[in-house]
């Protein structure tokens, strides 16, 4: 029979002798762990007679439990030195100067918001607001949307639950509703531009279910698609602020506008970067058209007297292409870097004398 005195006396030096919490856990796991010595003195007392199992199971059951408090003393005392040496490590000095605090930034989204603003500002356009939550009629009916179209469905759009008289807001799927809230309320001749936020269920590299448009309307006499495209490779020339971008109108359909196009600026995606005015790729940054003229009559206008053009950019895109962003998911993920890379100065805002970026 083993020496539970001599075995106690080994165990209780290995355990003070234990320089740190990981010697002191594999003195445990040598002791109390599945094959360790006080572990097989306990499993032997299943082998004895009931006299010696009487006689010895007191005794090695009181040698496990001195061990175990020995072996919880231990690991108070290092756990407590440890936390020690790491405040003593960890210990700042305040009489010295406080580092530089992190200045904020101007997240991209806005700054282009305001770049395109004050483009549109020059060439005698104001700006109008409306709500994020919007009915049907400002969302659809008035901007001549069929009743089955698919925008109208849940899988395009974030809908609210219907209210007391059964109909549905819902979140904004672009700022033409401003466009015909603009139209009813206001006298033409109308020029106007509507940045704010739009909502749609939509998710991948160059697309968000939140984003940012900023749309435009011009009513007026006389005005036709000539007056369109020279105010859009106007605003596209003045806002990469380069002679190198290349545009391309192609044919579109949108209910609201007709004759209707989309506009796209020629990149290059190689590399992991976006770069305008080469390569062989096209982003599609706006689309546009001459306003329908089932929406100028929805308005409480005469489109015969009453003609416009209409268009709406993504702001994001925009700031993808002139600074170099090559996934749009990447503007809303709060990453410190990223905003500290791709911010700009809050005292430099764009204007016509001092420059736009």
């Amino acid at each position: 029979m083993t020496d539970l005195a001599t075995l106690e006396a080994e165990i209780v030096s290995a355990v003070q002798a234990s320089a740190d919490l990981a010697g002191l856990d594999a003195v445990r796991v040598t002791v109390l762990g599945k094959s360790g010595s006080i572990s097989a003195l306990l499993k032997g007392l299943g082998s004895m007679g009931p006299d010696e199992r009487r006689e010895q199971g007191p005794l090695i059951n009181g040698l496990r439990d001195r061990v175990q408090a020995a072996l919880t003393e231990r690991k108070t005392a290092l756990e407590a030195a440890a936390l020690d040496a790491q405040l003593a490590a960890e210990r700042l000095d305040l009489t010295l100067p406080a580092p530089p605090r992190r200045r904020g930034s101007v997240h991209p989204t806005m700054q282009v918001m305001d770049e395109m603003t004050a483009i549109f500002a020059e060439m005698g356009f104001a700006v109008a607001d409306g709500p994020d939550i919007e009915d049907d009629f400002h969302n659809f009916t008035a901007l001549n949307f069929p009743p089955k179209h698919p925008a109208r469905e849940t899988h395009d759009t974030f809908f609210f639950s219907p209210n007391e008289a059964g109909e549905r807001m819902l979140l904004r799927t672009h700022t033409s509703p401003v466009q015909i809230r603009t139209m009813v309320s206001q006298t033409p001749p109308i020029r106007i531009i509507a940045p704010g936020r739009t909502y749609r269920k939509d998710s991948d590299q160059t697309h968000t279910p939140m984003f940012h448009q900023v749309e435009g309307l011009v009513i007026d006499r006389n005005i036709h698609m000539g007056h369109l495209k020279w105010t859009l490779e106007t605003f596209v020339g003045r806002f990469f602020e380069t002679s190198d971008v290349v545009t391309r109108f192609r044919p579109h359909h949108f209910p609201f506008t007709e004759p209707s196009a989309e506009l796209d600026v020629q990149c290059d995606r190689t590399g992991g970067e976006l770069k305008v005015g080469q390569g062989s790729s096209w982003l599609e940054v706006l689309g546009c058209g001459m306003v329908h003229p089932n929406v100028i009559k929805n308005c409480g206008l005469d489109p015969d007297e009453w003609q416009g053009f209409a268009f709406g950019m993504g702001v994001d895109r925009l700031a993808m292409l002139k600074y170099g962003v090559p996934d749009l998911r990447d503007m809303f993920a709060s990453d410190v870097r990223w905003l500290a890379h791709y911010g700009f100065s809050p005292f430099a805002a764009p204007s016509a004398a001092g420059g736009l970026s």
